[in-house]
């Protein structure tokens, strides 16, 4: 073969590589993500979509997420972790308590009155899933934030001004933890999740729930109750657990760099930009209640102390619950409590 043959042809291969690996650095992305909430709510609306578009942003347009809310692409939302660990769509969100006793170590956070802080409860849970339950209890997923909501209040038909008011009450509860917690307290608990909750109210299934106030303008909770118990001092009745997960063979079929763009936008920063807007969406959700004229109850920290110890025994099922399935529970129980700590000094 004469060198200018070979020349060519050579120039012709730098090329066509040069071509396909241009060809791959430009590959465009889809991502489906989907979830159990209304688009106006707080999590779509300020987290999630938000998110997305720091995303295509620094990936200058490559990842693409197409969002589908309430439930858009069929399912209900205690389908939705499997929805991401089986690739039936790429992205999720959703209260890993409506899959009852499947996050065990998860659980801790939605312990009575654990909660001190959800910003920093927040970055707690999400240091405990970085280091210890990505390959743990989330090990068929990539998980991409993990957060919980503002302080849990109770919404009901009949006011709620001390513990005894709790007595036989139907009160919608969205996990397990909470819904024993809701029994230790004296009243009847029925799980469900937070779309379900509109009608239930109306039918007279439940007189009452427990949910954040960031998100009772999306159900418009405050037309369907008119009272509303909140617990005064630094520590919650109670609070959710929430993650954002992705299908584990999708999120490692990325390219290296589009990979990077999304870690980059998730983990800590997300967990913390989530808790945050979360916690921001409590004060218009109250301001919603209140120009209603509907009856907003404070609990002073005498009546807060009595429901702290009706709740004792619901750490105490916990522990012997995790304990039957291989799980030190007070151990857990300690390392939650000594990782909030950490994040409420900082």
């Amino acid at each position: 073969m004469r060198p200018l043959t070979i020349a060519r042809n050579l120039a012709l291969g730098a090329a066509a590589l040069t071509l396909a690996t241009t060809a791959s650095l430009a590959q465009e992305v889809t991502l489906r993500l989907h979830q159990f909430l209304p688009s106006v709510a707080v999590v779509p609306a300020k987290i999630l979509k938000p998110w997305a578009e720091n995303v295509e942003k620094a990936s200058n347009g490559r990842i693409k997420v197409e969002h589908y809310d309430a439930m858009a692409l069929g399912g209900r939302p205690p389908e939705l972790y499997d929805q991401a660990r089986d690739g039936v769509v790429d992205i999720i969100m959703t209260v890993t308590g409506y899959t009852p006793g499947r996050f065990l170590k998860t659980e801790v956070f939605e312990l009575p009155f654990m909660m001190r802080g959800s910003i920093a409860t927040s970055k707690a849970f999400w240091e405990y899933t970085e280091t210890e339950l990505q390959n743990e209890e989330y090990k068929d997923v990539k998980v991409l934030g993990a957060w919980v909501h503002g302080p849990g209040v109770i919404h009901s038909a009949a006011p709620v001004n001390k513990l005894e008011d709790m007595a036989g009450k139907k009160v919608r509860g969205p996990t397990r933890v909470i819904n024993d917690l809701l029994k230790e307290v004296g009243a009847v608990p029925v799980g469900m999740p937070l779309p379900a909750i509109p009608e239930s109210l109306s039918k007279g299934v439940i007189e009452g729930t427990v949910i954040p106030w960031e998100v009772t303008p999306s159900i418009k909770l405050a037309e369907l109750v008119k009272n509303h118990t909140e617990f005064s001092g630094d520590e919650a009745l109670y609070t959710a657990t929430i993650v954002m997960t992705m299908n584990k063979d999708r999120y490692n079929s990325l390219p290296d760099d589009l990979r990077a763009i999304i870690d980059a936008e998730s983990g800590m920063k997300l967990s913390t930009m989530a808790a945050k807007e979360m916690l921001d969406g409590d004060a218009p959700g109250r301001a919603i209640a209140e120009k209603a004229g509907n009856n907003i109850i404070t609990l002073d920290e005498a009546e807060v102390a009595r429901w702290k110890e009706a709740s004792k025994p619901v750490i105490d099922h916990w522990v012997a619950s995790v304990k039957e399935r291989g799980i030190d529970g007070n151990a857990v129980i300690e390392k939650a409590n000594a990782l909030i700590d950490k994040y409420q000094t900082q």
